[in-house]
Parts: C-alpha cells; sequence; structure tokens
C-alpha cells in the first residue's frame, strides 16, 4: 500500500476545527489531502487502536475535559463519532488505549489526573472507572504542582506508566481489569520535567524526553515488578545553545537501533544512536523541522519517513529517513494544519 493515512491533534484556538486526516504517498514521497475529520475541540493528542478500528481524541467540552472516541474507515481514513466521557475541569494532554481496545487512560496537565476508562465492544467509552489524583512539586517555576503529561501501558500491558513533569516523578500503576494501583515510582533529577516515555522494543531500556532540562533520560525497565533505574543523561542541545528550548517528543524505530527527541525553540529533531547493549544513546545529529516550535514528530509504518509537525508556524514537514544512519533528509515543508500538535498514522 503506497498511500498511508495520518491524524493530526491540534489546538482549536485559531483557525483548526479539530482532528485532520491526512494522506502519505510513499512511492511519490508526498503528503497531500488535508481535511477535517473531526470537529472537536481542543483534540490535542489523539491515538489510533492496534487494528486501526478506533481512534481516542482528548477533547474539551464546554467547562469539562475528557475523551472521544471514534470508528476509523480504514480505506477512506474518514471517523464517525461514537461517543465521550468528561469531567469538570481542563482537557487531559494525553490519551493511550491498550492493544485489545479494552481500556483507554488519559493524562491532565491541569488537574494532576490519570484517568482510566474500560470500552464497550463498538470502541464506545464506558465512565471512568479509575481516577487517580498526583501531589508534588518541583524547584523549575513550572513546578508549582504535579503535571501529568503522559499516560500509558507498559509492553506487556501490565502496567501503566504516569509522567508528571510537575514534580519529576514516573509512577507504575499496576492495571486490572482498568482498575490503577501504585506500585512504583521513580524520581528523576530535581527540575528535569519528565513529560513523555518511549520503550525499547527488547522490553528492557526505556527513554523518556524531558520537558525543562532538555535531555533524554536511559532507564532500565524491570518487567517483573514495574520499576525503572536510571542509565544515563543525555542533553537533545548543542552546549552553546542558551535560548528558550523545551523538549517535546520521544519515539524510537522499531528495531531499536536509533531514538529521536524533539526540540521546541532550538526548533529540531536530535537523533541518537542506540547500544544494544547497554541501551546508552550516542548523538548522532540534529534536524531543523521547518518550522516553529515541533510538538510532535512520528515514523510513518514504513519508517523510511519521518513527519514533524510545527505547532507556531502551522506546518506539517515530511523527512526521508536512512534506515542505515538513522539520519533525516527533508522533502517537503509547506503542508499547512493549523495548530498541530501530535501526530499518528494507521498502520498497515
Amino acid at each position: 500500500m503506497s498511500k498511508l493515512i495520518g491524524y493530526v491533534g491540534t489546538y482549536t484556538k485559531g483557525d483548526s476545527k479539530g482532528v485532520y486526516s491526512f494522506t502519505l504517498d510513499t512511492e511519490a514521497q508526498k503528503l497531500s489531502d488535508v481535511k477535517v475529520a473531526a470537529e472537536l475541540d481542543n483534540p490535542t493528542y489523539v491515538t489510533v487502536s492496534n487494528d486501526n478500528n478506533f481512534l481516542y481524541a482528548v477533547a474539551k467540552e464546554g467547562d469539562k475535559g475528557g475523551v472521544a472516541a471514534f470508528s476509523v474507515n480504514e480505506n477512506t481514513g474518514e471517523l464517525s463519532f461514537l461517543n465521550s466521557e468528561s469531567s469538570e475541569g481542563s482537557a487531559p494532554c494525553h490519551v493511550s488505549v491498550k492493544s485489545d481496545n479494552s481500556n483507554v487512560v488519559t493524562a491532565n496537565y491541569h488537574t494532576t489526573m490519570v484517568e482510566s476508562y474500560l470500552t464497550n465492544e463498538d470502541g464506545s467509552l464506558l465512565p471512568a472507572i479509575s481516577t487517580m489524583e498526583h501531589t508534588g512539586s518541583g524547584p523549575h517555576v513550572r513546578q508549582d504542582k504535579p503535571h501529568m503529561h503522559y499516560a500509558g501501558f507498559t509492553p506487556d500491558e501490565k502496567y501503566v506508566i504516569a509522567i508528571d513533569l510537575g514534580s519529576d516523578t514516573v509512577t507504575t500503576y499496576q492495571v486490572d481489569n482498568g482498575k490503577l494501583t501504585s506500585v512504583q515510582t521513580l524520581k528523576t533529577e530535581a527540575g528535569s520535567g519528565p513529560r513523555h516515555i518511549t520503550f525499547h522494543p527488547n522490553g528492557t531500556y526505556a527513554y523518556i524526553m524531558t520537558e525543562l532540562s532538555n535531555e533524554v533520560i536511559v532507564l532500565n525497565y524491570n518487567a517483573e515488578d514495574g520499576s525503572f533505574s536510571e542509565i544515563q543523561y543525555i542533553t537533545t542541545l548543542p552546549e552553546d545553545f542558551t535560548e528558550n528550548s523545551q523538549g517535546s517528543a520521544i519515539h524510537i524505530s522499531s528495531d531499536g537501533k536509533f531514538v529521536y527527541a524533539g526540540n521546541r525553540g532550538h526548533d529540531s529533531i536530535a537523533i541518537y544512536s542506540v547500544d544494544e547493549t547497554t541501551g546508552k544513546l550516542t548523538f548522532v545529529e540534529w534536524t531543523h523541522t521547518e518550522g516553529n516550535w515541533p510538538r510532535d514528530f512520528v515514523l510513518d509504518p514504513t519508517e523510511k519517513f519521518v513527519v514533524a509537525s510545527n505547532q507556531e508556524s502551522s506546518n506539517l514537514v515530511l523527512y526521508a529517513r536512512d534506515e542505515t544512519t538513522g539520519k533525516l533528509s527533508l522533502i517537503q515543508s509547506d503542508i499547512t494544519v493549523p495548530d498541530p500538535v501530535c501526530v499518528k498514522f494507521l498502520t498497515v
């Protein structure tokens, strides 16, 4: 299949109408066909189920925030609204779905909550079965209280990992039919502001992007008890860069050889090679994102391409990816999507 369907979550504070879809033609090496897939208020983060049947988006509904469920037409990318679940307060900033579609979890930057929802067979959401409130703070001016930025499943799906930028903590929740129980907590360096995590395909290593200190933390992951131990901290910025920059997304290639980390401000994707014996990273190079404030990026299903989203300049950028060196080469940077945040693909 040469034409792949992708989705973009956005802020709707400007021209955006909600969730957008687009097409990547891998033969022509071109992004096109950008259109509104679902009208929704602030669907900043979306996730697609492994079987491509459902898309879940965080959303704002008046004075409430929550998550909306959609069925996906795999051939056209068309989304059909199923239902939504919301509660008082701001919308979450991250959403994940279990591989069998039975459980959806969200992280809320503003309300300090991580919430877990079970689903019906048709993909629609049931009311939250677990709501976990976090406490704590950190030394940075932005760490006045918990700011949950990520909630997602471990590779074996025994646990949910919740990452708190506000108190420099990574919490492991045991998950039992959607119910969350805290079992482990890792404290990262004070003021680092952990944001997102990605796991090595071997299930032994994990990589956290920090927003405040602009670093990647390399971790050893113990799948038996859900605990983490730190291996390495490595910067995502040049030594001589002194302007404002904030870490954004982090992703790893499926062969486990390369880690990619986004820098908002330096406006780059930092590329690292992975030592598969130790899990440690070695810096390869920076690639400019051809825009302002790269909030996210994604490897396409073939992993021969990367698509990045620049929030402040409202453009998507397409790169070719060298699978041997990990390096990125610019192909296209003129695809307009208003206030883009998150990028996801249907799998093939």
